[in-house]
């Protein structure tokens, strides 16, 4: 008897719980339907604030987020309709959803520039459905434009490097320019040496010691002369010697 009513009691439960669940999905589905009749009329906000509830709600609800997402894009909030892409394609959902998840997806890394994770989420969106031509076509147009932006940001950074080589070739002869001027002022410093009184080397005689010397030798000359007119006077010359 108590097994009966232990199985009851479970049953029971479990039909509650099943009940409950039931009406939470449903209850979510319901905002889901109203945020895209929202959604529809252009009132996005509305649109995005039913979403929000559904996906609190129920977080099993693929729809949800899904849907948050493209309410955000088209506000262009492409960084928070990521967010919402990535968390409604975790969910254990179909490949027909994946596919519209993961093209969306690409769409907001392509509003963004962002050409090598656009192409990532393309091809994950072709491999659950091949056969989507918009897809395949933002796929090739991604890689294209991968394909210039990378070519781009080459030639910039080659043009960095050219203008980096003009800018040391153009210091290195600042440099070489610098060092002529040193130079040039060495070269000057000298001349203005040479223009300076060189100072007299040990075996020369200086112009100021020149001048004492003549002094002197008129001195001597004048004593001698002096000796001479005396003994003129005395009238006994010397042939032929000199008295010096």
């Amino acid at each position: 008897m108590k097994m009966g009513i232990r199985i009851s009691i479970f049953f029971v439960l479990m039909v509650s719980f099943s009940f409950s669940q039931n009406e939470t999905e449903k209850k979510s589905n319901n905002l889901v339907f109203d945020g895209n009749i929202k959604f529809d009329n252009k009132d996005f906000e509305i649109a995005e604030y039913n979403y929000r509830i559904a996906k609190s709600i129920d977080s099993l609800n693929y729809n949800a987020p899904y849907n948050l997402g493209n309410s955000l894009y088209k506000n262009n909030l492409g960084t928070d309709a990521q967010i919402m892409y990535k968390s409604a394609l975790k969910k254990n959902s179909s490949k027909e959803n994946k596919h519209k998840g993961y093209h969306n997806l690409g769409n907001t890394y392509m509003q963004k520039e962002d050409y090598q994770n656009a192409v990532n989420s393309f091809k994950q969106a072709l491999l659950n459905n091949p056969d989507d031509e918009e897809t395949r076509y933002n796929y090739v147009l991604a890689k294209e434009l991968l394909k210039n932006q990378n070519q781009n940001n080459k030639n910039d950074n080659e043009d960095n490097k050219d203008n980096q080589d003009k800018d040391n070739k153009s210091d290195n002869k600042k440099d070489e320019k610098d060092d002529k001027g040193e130079q040039n002022d060495k070269n000057q410093d000298k001349k203005d040496d040479s223009k300076q009184p060189q100072k007299p080397k040990e075996d020369q005689i200086s112009p100021q010691q020149l001048k004492n010397l003549l002094e002197a030798m008129n001195k001597e000359e004048k004593k001698v002369q002096e000796k001479v007119n005396k003994k003129k006077l005395k009238g006994t010359p010397k042939s032929n010697k000199k008295d010096w």
